[in-house]
């Protein structure tokens, strides 16, 4: 686990189910996390969040009253009211078409993992910290779904799908060099590669690494939106 100082994260939890709830509160306590407040729907989602004003919010993508995405949209209500405001979605199911929906209006800030991904709490409140600090992390699985079956990245080798996936879920070069057992350098040429075999204009890296998130997206929905 990273250790960080300063202030504890202050978070606001909307889940519907209760235990899934608690749980999650007690997880992230044990952490050193602050719980501002916990709730089981949108509406509940927002007033807190307008009233505790929390680092960042973790919250199920499908909630009542329809259990299909609501969080999502309430999600995209505080982007709206709250732009700095970090956004950590989770969902039973690989939902590819809720990633694109979630990053369209650009990553900075937007989590979406899978809820199995809560039980390793290490690597959950890392995702948390990413976030907060402007970062993106998205869910291995989903990410793998969404590489899976886009035409328009068949020209990448599967170094640079692997590369690719990790730049995805939010890591650096220098995490990516150490979960792939590659030097940094050896992972800045594969980007370097990545960025030219998506055409993707020289603007700053961070920037380049963004528009190759977007590019596989758009390509699993079809057409850029």
């Amino acid at each position: 686990m990273t250790n960080r100082t300063g202030p504890a994260l202050r978070l606001v939890i909307a889940e519907d189910a209760v235990v899934v709830r608690e749980g999650l509160v007690g997880l992230l306590t044990d952490r050193g996390l602050e719980v501002a407040a916990a709730v089981g729907d949108p509406a509940a989602l927002l007033a807190a969040v307008d009233r505790t004003l929390p680092d960042a919010v973790v919250a199920d993508i499908r909630m009542p009253p329809t259990q299909r995405d609501e969080g999502l949209r309430a999600a995209a209500e505080l982007r709206r009211r709250h732009p700095r405001l970090g956004i950590l979605l989770f969902s039973q199911y690989i939902e590819t078409s809720y990633a694109h929906t979630l990053l369209a209006d650009g990553p900075a800030g937007i989590g979406y993992l899978l809820k199995d991904r809560v039980l390793d709490v290490d690597d959950f409140v890392e995702a948390l910290h990413r976030v907060v600090d402007g970062g993106t992390a998205l869910d291995p699985d989903v990410v793998s779904r969404l590489l899976g079956a886009r035409p328009a990245l068949d020209a990448l080798t599967p170094r640079e799908h692997e590369t690719l996936s990790h730049m995805a879920a939010g890591l650096t070069n220098a995490a990516i060099g150490a979960r792939m057992g590659i030097s940094q350098r050896a992972v800045e040429k594969h980007t370097a590669t990545i960025f030219e075999k998506l055409d993707l204009p020289r603007t700053t890296a961070a920037h380049r690494r963004v528009r190759a998130v977007l590019r596989y997206l758009e390509a699993r929905e079809g057409a850029p939106r």
